[in-house]
């Protein structure tokens, strides 16, 4: 019988695409999550999906009593860590908190897969790691220069990973710096249902889209790219989801390995307003404001460890991405609050 896996933080956006790819592979899955930032409905749409079986365990990381019990309950082949706090304006406002929940609530994780002899993570990073890059696009060699307290969490977290690594070599440990996961599960079941007004563009531009906010404020539109407009690289979750699964296979043998996860391509903010526009049908009114501070101009992947490392490379264009997220968002205008 296969082991399971451990999925942290798996009914989260990227987390429950990511439980869907690993039951397509035939793969038994576990979550812990806390729920602080996601819906338990998130299950009934995972059952319908057939992403079975699929365990769910209501629990913090940082509860090191309930961690302990849910390793002597099952017996892990590895673990996924998504569970932690991501807003980058919430980060600069609740520093200590995300140094609890991120930093604190990680290293208790990983001191109960030590005792439980689980040695086998698949981490949850960012982009934001690099800060204000130097040139793009970025490779995994680039300097690492996180801007806010959410990025010095990851950066944080990265350390003490790779500390854990040099000290014990039994670890296998995949890092994997996501740059900007857009769309949805095609079945429009699942994706991203962000608590009161999104930190990203794809769930802004659908709620405008939707009629639910007024029009898209784009911040700055004198940035020396083609349009003026902020670049970034958009990856499909679906993407980003199998890239989990290849960096599992990967840690078949204790190693440790950091790898960007992206498309390699940059997509301006206009780009990304004008193809959703294009492929949908619908219309995204916008107005152009100020840059907003910390805000780079460009930041887009180096993708060539992932397919060398990971044998892994994305699918998904952005007009599929923009086509998934609107699909998902015009079949849940109230998020998991709507009825299937």
């Amino acid at each position: 019988m296969t082991l399971p896996i451990l999925i942290t933080g798996g009914t989260g956006f990227i987390g429950s695409h990511t439980a869907v790819a690993l039951a397509e592979a035939g793969q038994p899955v576990v979550i812990l999550d806390n729920l602080c930032n996601s819906s338990p409905k998130v299950l009934e749409r995972l059952a319908k999906l057939g992403a079975s079986p699929v365990t769910f365990v209501q629990a913090d990381i940082r509860d090191s009593a309930a961690l302990d019990a849910l390793f002597a309950r099952y017996t892990f082949a590895g673990v996924i860590h998504f569970a932690g706090l991501k807003a980058v304006g919430e980060s600069v406002a609740q520093p200590l908190r995300y140094l609890d929940n991120n930093v604190s609530g990680t290293i208790n994780l990983l001191q109960a897969m030590d005792r439980a002899n689980v040695r086998r993570i698949v981490f949850s990073s960012s982009a934001t790691v690099y800060g204000d890059p130097v040139h793009v696009p970025i490779p995994e060699t680039a300097t690492l220069n996180a801007t806010n307290p959410y990025g010095r969490t990851k950066l944080m977290c990265e350390d003490a990973l790779r500390a854990l690594h040099t000290a014990d070599p039994r670890w296998g440990i995949a890092v994997l710096r996501y740059f900007n996961p857009v769309g949805a599960h095609e079945s429009g079941l699942l994706g991203e249902a962000p608590n009161g007004v999104p930190n990203n563009l794809m769930p802004y531009i659908t709620q405008v889209a939707l009629g639910q906010r007024e029009y898209l404020q784009i911040f700055g539109a004198d940035y020396d790219t083609p349009d003026g407009t902020g670049v970034r690289d958009y990856l499909h979750v679906r993407d980003l989801a199998t890239g989990h699964l290849a960096a599992l296979r990967a840690l078949d043998e204790p190693k440790l390995l950091t790898i960007n996860l992206g498309t390699g391509r940059g997509v301006s903010v206009k780009e990304m307003v004008d193809t959703f526009a294009r492929v949908n049908g619908v219309p995204i009114p916008y107005k152009l404001g100020p840059r907003r501070p910390g805000d780079v101009a460009a930041c887009f992947a180096h993708t060539q460890q992932a397919k060398t490392l990971l044998d892994w490379e994305p699918r998904f264009d952005l007009a599929r991405m923009c086509a998934d997220a609107w699909r998902w968002q015009s079949m849940n205008q109230q998020g998991f609050d709507t009825p299937l």
